[in-house]
């Protein structure tokens, strides 16, 4: 599996390194256009992304913009709905309608700060990330 995680808090950007690398490659951004730029650059060179890892609040562009970014790439490359990468956006915020703005914009599933891993596995099991 081929993961991104745009994360602009060190202490988050390693732990979710850490975590995720057991379930494939991790690479690592620390804002918003960097997130673009990865996700971009992972289609010129064939090697898609199977899950990104977004911070809602980061500098440059907001998770949320980059999500939206992401989601207007995939339509103008005819990639299916099925075929979409999987994001599951994080944040310190706990906001009800944070947590909507992110499912309304694509995401397929919000994590709170700090990160239940048992959860977030449950989570990347439903999402026929892992097994």
């Amino acid at each position: 599996m081929r993961i991104l995680i745009a994360e602009d808090d060190m202490a988050s950007r390693k732990f979710l390194s850490r975590f995720l690398s057991k379930f494939g490659e991790c690479d690592i951004t620390v804002d918003g256009m960097e997130a673009i730029e990865a996700f971009m650059v992972s289609f010129d060179i064939g090697r898609q992304y199977d899950l990104i890892c977004l911070d809602i609040m980061m500098p440059k562009l907001d998770g949320i913009k980059v999500l939206k970014t992401i989601r207007e790439i995939e339509k103008q490359k005819g990639i299916s709905e099925e075929k979409q990468v999987k994001i599951i956006m994080t944040s310190a915020l706990n906001e009800l309608d944070v947590v909507n703005n992110s499912f309304e914009t694509g995401s397929e599933a919000y994590a709170t700060k700090p990160i239940n891993t048992e959860k977030f596995e449950e989570v990347m099991k439903k999402l026929n990330l892992i097994k």
